[in-house]
Order: C-alpha cells, then structure tokens, then sequence
C-alpha cells in the first residue's frame, strides 16, 4: 500500500502535535538538487540578498542573512532620515599655504 507524500505529511503533523512537539515554524519540503539537499524557503522567511551564512548546531540549522559587505550595501538597508534640519552658516574655507 502506497500513501501519497502529502499525506505522510498530515500524519507526522498530527503525530508531532499529539505527542506534544512544538510546530512553531512552518512545514517545507527537502529535495536533491544535483548532490545537495535542498529546501524551498516560505516567502514570509525570505532573506534579502542572493548569499547567506548556515551552520549546524546539533540538529539544527540555522541560516542567517549576509551582513552588507560594503559601506553602500550598508546604507542600502538604512531608512531615509526624515527630519528636517535647520539651515547653518558655511563660510568659505581661509586659503592656506602649504
């Protein structure tokens, strides 16, 4: 008797359910891409950028978003600064003899 995966998935839901597991995440699949497991990730999980850090700690894996790399990646993910400032005096630079 076959059961159909998505099937196997409701019933280890309900299973980890049952015998008290936290389900505080979302399901996803895995899947072999070349000879890489791989997983589809939820776009409410999505990291920004096309790189990320991951390592395992114990049994878990943990994926992190790349911190910017450079100076303008960095100002790239700041705010626009909306207040306004006041005007100041500028006066002209004194010329100097080097």
């Amino acid at each position: 008797m076959s059961v159909a995966p998505d099937r196997l998935v409701a019933y280890a839901v309900a299973y980890a359910r049952r015998k008290g597991a936290s389900m505080s995440g979302r399901l996803v699949k895995l899947f072999t891409n070349g000879r890489s497991q791989a997983v589809r990730i939820p776009r409410e999980f999505e990291l920004p950028g096309d790189t990320a850090l991951i390592r395992k700690e114990g049994n878990r894996l943990i994926i992190e978003a790349m911190p910017p790399q450079s100076l303008i990646d960095l100002l790239r993910t700041l705010e626009p600064i909306a207040d306004d400032f006041p005007d100041f005096d500028d006066p002209a630079a004194e010329p100097v003899n080097l």
